[in-house]
């Protein structure tokens, strides 16, 4: 930062209430990154408890061109939060009130530091549901989920975060605070603001306070945990199922690579003899569910499952995906590095992404693990890198360059559910056109014309 910005921010400090602005180094280094590899410290930390304190710091930012970058709980893989540029890191791990849970509405009031699962858990003590279901949702914060439009299994059904957005109140780089959409769930009033600010990745402005959608709680649950000995076979089990009619709540897949670390750390005889594993939950009625359970195992038994697991009700359920909740954890167990890219293709290249993975691994040497949401094409590839051997960057990139560029060629995308960030930087221009890119740049250059809102990142 410049010389004049850091007395700027003193200035700031002496505007805030007690504590909302930090110049600390252990407070800066701990706002520095996320969960990439990348940080980079910030010249002052913002802990505001109020959007009067969040128009207070963009105004001032904006007048001074001090770089804001807005953070949620810090659990985002592609570095969007790690404020490369310096100046104010600003964490809305403070704003963390649920302000209203509506059981008439079918509505949630949020602050955006309220944690996903405590949304989540609020709401089915009401017989309510919030079904975006990150993998971090216990960690990651809404107003996180908001920026980068996150997902997770039950996104097959039910939709990702921007489906359950009907209102937000956000304050642009200016500090000018407007409230967009609102709390109907049908709103055609202008243009839909409101989404266009979710998966913004903070480049847009700062989202204070969020009116998110709710559904009725389904009532019964069921999941099947089926392994195969060939990963074809559990793909073209995901294809039938559509084709016969059913739209299981989740339905995710894991490979051979995958499997092998889960059951060294989880020691699960579930796993044993399996190249490939598919988890299909359903839910709704009980009535309706056991009624569909068995035509579904019915459909699974044609392609030659080695083990069929079969869970009813929620606990029981969440026993078995407790299984899948350990995938990302046992990778980590290798010791090797996981680069955990999240591309997704179309439904119908699921087998050609499983040959893709197969030739990068051949080819560069690294191991690729791949699991994810295999009902609608998102697919966690992991290239696995051992960071101890000498020379091995070339290589990675070479590897990471092949997986997107052979991901766009099946008409898919570099990233599903994590965003851009600076992980993905380097493939944007390859990603979309120039056309697109510079409408990107037109509408961030329009309501952020100084460029102070997580500089440094793709736009």
């Amino acid at each position: 930062m410049k010389p004049h910005s850091k007395q700027a921010l003193v200035r700031l400090q002496r505007r805030l209430p007690a504590g909302e602005l930090r110049l600390d180094a252990a407070t800066l280094q701990a706002h520095a990154g996320d969960k990439w590899f990348a940080s980079h410290l910030p010249d002052a930390v913002a802990l505001p408890r109020s959007t009067k304190s969040v128009s207070a710091i963009l105004r001032f930012a904006h007048e001074h061109r001090i770089p804001i970058t807005a953070r949620g709980a810090g659990h985002g893989y592609v570095g969007g939060c790690v404020p490369i540029h310096g100046g104010i890191a600003l964490s809305l791990a403070r704003m963390n009130r649920l302000k209203e849970i509506n059981a008439r509405d079918f509505v949630a009031v949020v602050g955006p530091g309220v944690l996903t699962k405590q949304l989540q858990d609020a709401a089915e003590k009401k017989n309510l549901y919030y079904p975006p279901d990150p993998a971090s949702r216990a960690d990651c914060s809404l107003g996180g989920n908001i920026a980068t439009n996150a997902g997770g299994p039950r996104c097959l059904k039910y939709g990702v975060t921007r489906d359950y957005v009907l209102g937000l109140e956000v304050v642009l780089a200016n500090g000018t605070v407007v409230r967009l959409g609102g709390r109907t769930h049908k709103n055609k009033t202008g243009f839909d603001l409101a989404r266009f600010f979710v998966g913004s990745e903070g480049m847009l402005g700062v989202v204070t306070e969020a009116t998110l959608k709710l559904l009725p709680l389904p009532p019964f649950r069921a999941c099947l945990g089926v392994g195969f000995t060939q990963m074809s076979d559990a793909v073209r089990t995901v294809q039938a199922i559509f084709q016969a009619g059913f739209l299981p709540c989740a339905l995710e897949i894991a490979d051979q690579f995958t499997l092998a670390a889960a059951r060294k750390r989880t020691g699960s005889d579930r796993l044993t003899g399996c190249n490939a594993f598919l988890f299909v939950e359903l839910d709704g009625q009980e009535k309706s569910v056991r009624q569909e359970l068995p035509a579904v195992e019915q459909i699974i038994r044609g392609f030659s499952p080695v083990s069929t697991d079969r869970a009813l009700g929620a606990v029981a359920v969440e026993q078995l995906w407790g299984l899948r909740r350990e995938f990302s954890y046992s990778l980590r167990d290798t010791g090797l590095t996981k680069l955990n890219e999240d591309i997704v293709v179309p439904r119908g290249k699921l087998e050609e992404l499983f040959r893709l993975a197969k030739r990068i691994q051949k080819k560069h040497g690294f191991p690729v693990a791949c699991f994810g949401h295999a009902g609608d094409g998102n697919i966690h590839v992991n290239v696995m890198v051992d960071e101890t051997q000498a020379g091995y960057e070339l290589p990675r990139d070479a590897a990471l360059d092949e997986l997107f560029r052979g991901v766009l060629r099946l008409g898919g995308v570099i990233t599903g559910e994590h965003g851009i960030g600076l992980a993905k930087k380097r493939w944007w221009p390859l990603a979309v056109s120039p056309e697109v890119r510079e409408l990107h740049r037109v509408v961030k250059h329009s309501l952020d014309p100084h460029g102070v809102l997580n500089p440094g990142k793709f736009v």
